[in-house]
């Protein structure tokens, strides 16, 4: 396990966290028990906070709109959640995962759940934002999420998840934050098609880990993005799975290539001192933002 820490003691308001980057079979059992073997390793080292990449349990099936995909798609609860929330248990850790939901016949959803250290459930979120990009087909597979921008308490403190194309939108970050999240995960499926790599490749990392970062700095809270890495089909992932603290510094990222387990110490203590140095909550004119819910001001 490549690992990553940024101190080396955990007390008071300390909370270890873990992101795990990896690579995805067409072996869904396998790729579940690869994944369960690399929580319990990040446990050991004292993780109690542990974070899974977008749809982990399979290869990311989006690249194409084909109906024998919706196969994967499980209830929740469903085998993997339930194997999940024992492993919480077990652990004695707070696990936030990414699973393909089957709500009901024809109606399925990108769903993260966040397993408590007692394997009860303390949330759930669905994917909010759903994109059509050329081998994104989301919105073949995923209805548009119905529960809202949500944070969690759990142990570790208060969580709230959004999942990738949600990190693009500030509106998704700052109602979570508003609702107290300390931590902000966003389990994610994100690289590079080959036609655009070696022209745009750079710049596309650069984008993203700066969107996700301001979105640290403009609400003071903890950002986790656990990212996948490999080669699946027409998509190169590109993994840069990072933890950035409450001022947008990161504190601990992967690289491009490799499985990686980053294990990262947040002080919640940081985030009071971030809020009160920038204090970007106090000074928001919400009197002036009407107009942030119309499409467009013409």
């Amino acid at each position: 396990m490549s690992s990553s820490r940024t101190r080396s003691s955990e007390s008071g308001s300390r909370v270890r966290v873990a992101a795990i980057q990896s690579t995805a079979s067409t072996n869904v059992s396998e790729n579940v028990d690869r994944t369960v073997e690399k929580i319990r390793e990040a446990a050991q080292e004292g993780a109690r906070l542990v974070c899974l990449q977008e749809l982990f349990a399979s290869r990311y099936f989006c690249q194409s709109e084909d109906h024998t995909q919706f196969d994967l798609a499980e209830s929740i609860p469903g085998p993997i959640s339930e194997r999940l929330a024992a492993l919480a248990k077990e652990l004695g850790i707070v696990l936030v995962s990414s699973l393909f939901e089957r709500r009901a016949p024809g109606l399925f959803h990108n769903t993260a759940v966040i397993f408590e250290r007692d394997g009860s459930t303390a949330g759930v979120y669905r994917k909010m934002h759903i994109p059509d990009d050329p081998h994104y087909y989301e919105k073949f597979f995923f209805t548009p999420g119905d529960l809202g921008f949500q944070a969690f308490d759990t142990s570790v403190g208060k969580v709230g998840v959004c999942i990738c194309w949600d990190q693009w939108y500030p509106e998704a970050a700052r109602l979570t934050a508003l609702r107290g999240a300390q931590f902000l995960i966003y389990p994610t499926a994100i690289g590079w098609l080959a036609e655009d790599k070696q022209e745009y490749g750079e710049t596309q990392v650069s984008a993203w880990q700066t969107m996700m970062r301001s979105h640290a700095i403009a609400n003071g809270v903890f950002v986790i993005a656990p990212n996948r890495v490999g080669v699946e089909d027409s998509i190169e992932f590109w993994g840069h799975s990072f933890v950035a603290n409450p001022t947008g510094r990161m504190l601990a990222e992967a690289d491009d290539a490799r499985e990686s387990t980053l294990l990262v110490d947040c002080d919640l203590d940081e985030i009071e001192f971030a809020r009160t140095h920038w204090p970007f909550l106090r000074d928001r004119r919400i009197d002036a933002y009407g107009d942030i819910v119309k499409r467009f001001i013409d």
